[in-house]
């Protein structure tokens, strides 16, 4: 436990820029007592702990807690690997490894990172290797990057919020914000014209900037809510870079592709903020207990930019339901991830066949409801629902992606889609686990690979529910 302590107090301390003198000054205590909290060999009272809290400005929970959930929940995911297999790597170790060792089970992910892609591009290029497309393998998912940085910020960022509640006052009607006049601020405060056009086939795109012609020209294969979106990011973009640039300053980005990346999740995550004000949506999810459905037609806003905008509420002082979030296409491949009610949401490969964003692609459209129980007994209250994505024309198709979202059960009360559910049976809750490899459940019929914790023999003559399990 102190190993935990002093490390984070350490990455605060350098976080916060403080030099180990000036904090050791600050607390009383001298330097090298504070270096050895911080390597782990000394243990912290309460009174030095509520002092370096005060000092460093972090939650006395946050120092105190026993565990970083996702970042043992993404070195289980990586060390399940198959090529890991004759270690015989225990849960207890891995947990061991992220809890004492948390710059190495970092390191770790990140290489399991470099390795899966490395892979993958491999595979999609082996029919077609020239001198023209071999690929930087010195990249990392650029997208793991903005769920690693989302997830270190619990997806909250206060200076982006305060521009974005200034904007929203500037431009609003009637506790709306209407495209019409977002147009209209660009027009009177940049002089930039935004026009609707549709896209030529050479030159397929949904937003294009053009500074010299001070135009932002938006394709009419767009939706109104996404072109709101995308006027919105403009005037960030205009305005808000400084903010957003500090906001990246302490984060080690691998390469130029995610940090980029991550600019425009913080871009994107403004723009929402115009249309959705944090104090006035607030007050909406409280007073309707997060129907998305309303929120989406009161804001005129989006499904999945209404999903987005409810894992966004982790003000202190207004703070909502702490939710997770993903989004899979109909493969299982998931390209959004965020977890702040502490669910597991896998890093490699495709999460559990038998969560509900899977389910939702049978009936589209439609939100599938279902009370979840992880092999850890937590239980979760998790929503799915389809939605388009891609040109809206005829004679074109139109991809599908699943969005998840869901909380603890014990925000049932203040979650409306859980009326639907008896959270008092036992029997009502499905039992799901993250993948195949992690899961320690043994009697499911969907197992597709054998569980990392428990070696397996196959009987010739004897077959359990599933081809991994014989018993």
């Amino acid at each position: 436990m102190k190993n935990q302590i002093g490390f984070k107090i350490k990455n605060a301390r350098r976080k916060a820029s403080i030099s180990q003198a000036d904090l050791s000054a600050k607390l009383g205590i001298s330097s090298s007592y504070l270096n050895l909290i911080e390597s782990g060999k000394r243990n912290v009272n309460v009174d030095l702990l509520l002092k370096v809290s005060e000092v460093l400005n972090i939650e006395l929970k946050d120092l105190s807690k026993k565990e970083d959930a996702n970042l043992y929940h993404d070195a289980l995911d990586l060390l399940g690997d198959n090529i890991f297999e004759d270690l015989d790597i225990t849960n207890i170790e891995v947990k061991d490894l992220a809890n004492n060792n948390p710059l190495i089970a970092k390191a770790l992910i990140r290489l399991g990172d470099f390795y899966k892609k490395g892979n993958k591009e491999i595979y999609s290029k082996v029919e077609s290797i020239s001198e023209d497309n071999i690929v930087n393998f010195k990249s990392s998912f650029p997208g793991e990057a903005v769920s690693d940085f989302l997830q270190e910020h619990n997806n909250y960022f206060d200076e982006l919020e305060d521009f974005a509640n200034k904007i929203f006052k500037s431009v609003n009607s009637k506790n709306r914000t209407r495209h019409v006049l977002l147009v209209d601020y660009l027009k009177k405060k940049h002089n930039v014209d935004v026009v609707d056009i549709v896209p030529s086939e050479k030159e397929n795109f949904a937003k294009k900037f053009d500074l010299n012609q001070k135009k932002l020209f938006l394709s009419d294969y767009l939706t109104l809510e996404t072109k709101k979106l995308y006027t919105a990011s403009q005037i960030v973009q205009l305005e808000a870079m400084n903010i957003i640039e500090k906001q990246l300053v302490n984060f080690n980005f691998q390469n130029d592709e995610s940090k980029t990346l991550t600019t425009i999740a913080l871009i994107n995550y403004a723009a929402a903020a115009i249309l959705m004000p944090y104090e006035l949506f607030y007050q909406e999810c409280i007073k309707h207990r997060y129907d998305l459905e309303l929120l989406q037609h009161t804001f005129a806003t989006s499904f999945e930019q209404v999903a987005h905008r409810v894992t966004c509420l982790q003000n202190p002082k207004m703070k909502g339901i702490p939710f997770h979030m993903l989004r899979a296409d109909i493969a299982g491949n998931i390209s959004k991830r965020l977890s702040l009610s502490g669910i597991q949401i896998p890093r490699y490969g495709g999460a559990c066949p038998r969560w509900n964003i899977h389910s939702a692609f049978v009936t589209p459209g439609k939100i599938h409801t279902a009370l979840s129980k992880m092999t850890d007994g937590e239980k979760y209250v998790c929503i799915a629902r389809t939605v388009e994505k891609g040109i809206g024309r005829h004679g074109v198709h139109r991809s599908m992606v699943s969005i998840g979202l869901g909380c603890q059960a014990k925000y049932a009360k203040d979650f409306v889609y859980a009326d639907q559910l008896n959270l008092k049976d036992e029997k009502a809750a499905i039992s799901i686990g993250v993948n195949c490899r992690t899961c320690t459940r043994l009697d499911c019929q969907q197992r597709a690979f054998p569980p990392i914790n428990k070696k397996f023999n196959i009987d010739l003559n004897k077959r359990g529910i599933s081809v991994y399990v014989g018993e």
